[in-house]
């Protein structure tokens, strides 16, 4: 499957989100990692699965190196399984549904490492309940049958991911301002329910 085949599909598949900027960056990227990936006879499943257990395993290294590692490779499982199924041709609906199951979970995980360093727990609750509302609009929204809903906000699962790893890799460092990057994030994911909300309410009142 050849790249532009495969962002087309990609973005039938995520409600017609525009494949372009910071997206079209990372898609490239996962691309790329999937083709081999898919070489390997690496399945769909064995990457949600690897997502949640490398999720699972950051909780048991609390504040260290390894459990930033776990998450990256949780973050790089969780980012490619759906690319691999694209170019494998192997996405399904039931996949879909396991997969956003999945991504709920792992997402739980993320937070709970997120409380382990030190974060406040209403931080944490606040992110991940942002986080569902976001993604429960999508999914609602697909549901009543709107399926060009695609907007892509500035707080995605990726960016999630990548602000909780930057905060790691400051307090590592043992910079003190490092929990700001988690305050800015809460900020960003709030505007991001905003974006999303927005873009339902623009087709509901048509």
């Amino acid at each position: 499957m050849k790249r532009e085949e495969f962002f087309t599909v990609w973005s039938k598949l995520h409600l017609g989100a525009e494949v372009s900027g910071i997206v079209k960056g990372w898609l490239t990227i996962s691309y790329g990692i999937a083709r081999a990936l898919n070489l390997l006879r690496i399945t769909p499943n064995m990457l949600t699965l690897g997502g949640i257990l490398f999720a699972a395993a950051a909780l048991f290294y609390p504040t260290s190196v390894i459990a930033l590692i776990c998450l990256v490779l949780s973050l790089i499982c969780d980012g490619v399984d759906g690319s691999v199924a694209i170019i494998g041709e192997r996405h399904s609906k039931l996949g879909a549904i396991a997969d956003a199951i999945a991504d709920r979970i792992t997402e739980a995980l993320w937070f709970i490492a997120l409380y382990q360093w030190g974060i406040p727990t209403e931080i944490c609750l606040a992110l991940f309940a942002l986080a569902l509302t976001q993604e429960y609009a999508r999914a609602r929204m697909a549901s009543l049958g709107y399926d060009q809903i695609g907007v892509v906000t500035i707080a995605e699962r990726p960016v999630r991911a990548s602000a909780i790893a930057i905060f790691m890799v400051l307090d590592l460092l043992n910079f003190s301002f490092a929990p700001i990057a988690i305050y800015i994030f809460t900020a960003m994911a709030l505007f991001s329910v905003y974006q999303v909300m927005k873009a339902a309410r623009g087709y509901l009142v048509q």
